[in-house]
């Protein structure tokens, strides 16, 4: 009885894997749906031809696909456009992977994608979100491959890719898709702000400021002029400035106590001027001076509006180190900027006492402080006409309750003729119509300086007065 030889496991799977790939190598290799297409669109082997890639951040999404449609909509120009389908689809695609037949790395032709992307007013454009165009003009032929973000990719932003016969097109096709993108920006001319998202890049909202018309603002006499030949003036007189060699980039820094009207100030001057960019910089958006600077030289004519500066502008010696970084970005960002930059920087302050001296003191930071005061009485009769509109007054002690509120701000007469409002329309019961009397003024006065307390009175900036 033969006994048998012991198997060699470990042989035995080598020349099992030496069968294997000496199989594949000689199973045909089937190319790929999209190495087919590239071959048939430029009539050579796709793999000996040129790609140049570049990025673009998640928020030039809206702005690549515009431009993309305008080029391609040129005299001359034509373009099939096929969807892109991957198995990985986290891991985004590019142009090697559509040449490629190697299972887990083939893309296949599917439907295009498109995600919309939330436009100023409530519009809604949809982009492609992954697709291939397939370009012509005349004997130029070119592909271009746009992937867009995904929720779960490490790449966050947009990746393009262009191959072309020779590199020097597919280089000058992205110059013009540039160009194009800068000159029919989605965010040119009107109003936005800058957030990061928890995934470090920055989002863009768009926001409608309210209707603020002159009248609406009550200064002092002399004082809205002061402000406006700094801003409204420049603007609409750069091109003499320049000619003249006189610099337009300028800052203005308005202060004041609380309710003086100073943001109300700066959303009149951002609605006088439509035609500029004007970039809030607020909240979480001060994280993002840098990049808020960049978009204004980007979409110059621009107007930076940045409230309550004093919270990242105090004196070092205040200061944490985190608020020391963004005061230094402020000041960087704006002694960087070219004198030609129409760029105005539009800050606010109820502390000008603790601001960093170096930024409200050299020229080319801040050109002028505007002191925005307490309301005198011809203000205060102003104010109490202006928060009047709409009612029926009845109020037989006007001149004394003018003179009783002085040291009060524009805010707390707001909120005096509302509450008064609210306590005749409560009696008025299912009345439409109703009068605002002496009592309700008094009613009104009573929970807001006496029922209200101290913090009341600090919030609606009636501390000095009661």
């Amino acid at each position: 009885m033969s006994t048998q030889e012991p198997i060699d496991t470990k042989k035995f799977l080598m020349s099992f894997k030496g069968f294997m790939d000496q199989a594949i190598a000689q199973a045909p290799v089937e190319e790929s749906v999209f190495a087919k297409h590239l071959r048939t669109h430029f009539a050579t082997d796709p793999a000996n031809l040129p790609i140049v890639a570049e990025q673009f951040e998640k928020s030039e999404h809206p702005n690549l696909h515009l431009a993309v449609t305008r080029l391609l909509e040129r005299d001359g120009w034509s373009s099939t456009l096929l969807g892109v389908v991957t198995v990985n689809d986290y891991m985004g695609v590019k142009m090697a992977h559509l040449l490629s037949s190697q299972h887990g790395m083939q893309a296949t032709e599917g439907p295009v994608e498109y995600v919309n992307i939330a436009l100023n007013d409530g519009r809604v454009l949809a982009c492609v979100q992954s697709g291939l165009y397939l370009i012509q003009h005349g004997d130029q032929k070119l592909a271009l491959l746009v992937r867009g973000p995904r929720e779960m990719s490490p790449r966050a932003g947009m990746d393009v890719e262009v191959m072309a016969a020779e590199s020097m097109a597919a280089e000058e096709f992205l110059a013009d898709l540039r160009t194009t993108m800068r000159a029919h920006n989605v965010y040119r001319s009107h109003v936005v702000s800058l957030s990061a998202n928890n995934r470090g890049t920055i989002d863009i909202q768009f926001h409608r400021l309210p209707k603020m018309e002159r009248e609406d603002i009550i200064l002092p006499h002399g004082v809205l002029e002061r402000i406006e030949r700094q801003t409204m003036s420049f603007a609409r007189l750069r091109e003499k400035l320049r000619a003249a060699q006189r610099h337009i980039k300028r800052g203005i820094l308005l202060y004041g106590p609380p309710g003086t009207g100073k943001t109300l100030t700066a959303m009149y001057i951002a609605n006088q001027m439509p035609d500029r960019t004007v970039i809030l910089i607020t909240g979480r958006s001060v994280g993002l001076i840098e990049q808020s600077c960049k978009m204004a030289r980007l979409l110059q004519p621009a107007t930076l509006i940045l409230e309550d500066v004093d919270l990242i502008a105090e004196e070092r010696t205040h200061q944490t180190p985190g608020c020391n970084t963004l005061l230094f970005e402020l000041l960087n960002q704006m002694d960087g900027l070219a004198d030609d930059a129409d760029i105005l920087f539009l800050l606010t302050t109820n502390r000008p006492d603790i601001l960093e001296p170096a930024l409200a003191a050299r020229p080319g930071r801040i050109d002028q402080a505007v002191e925005l005061p307490l309301p005198d009485r011809v203000c205060r009769e102003r104010l109490f006409e202006l928060y009047g509109r709409g009612l029926t007054l009845h109020i037989e002690g006007l001149p004394q309750l003018i003179d009783q509120t002085q040291g009060v701000s524009a805010t707390f007469i707001r909120e005096l003729m509302r509450k008064a409002a609210l306590f005749a329309a409560d009696e008025s019961h299912d009345s439409i119509e109703f009068v605002v009397e002496d009592r309700h003024v008094e009613e009104a006065l009573k929970e807001l300086v006496l029922e209200g307390g101290e913090l009341t009175k600090r919030l609606l900036g009636a501390s000095r007065a009661f």
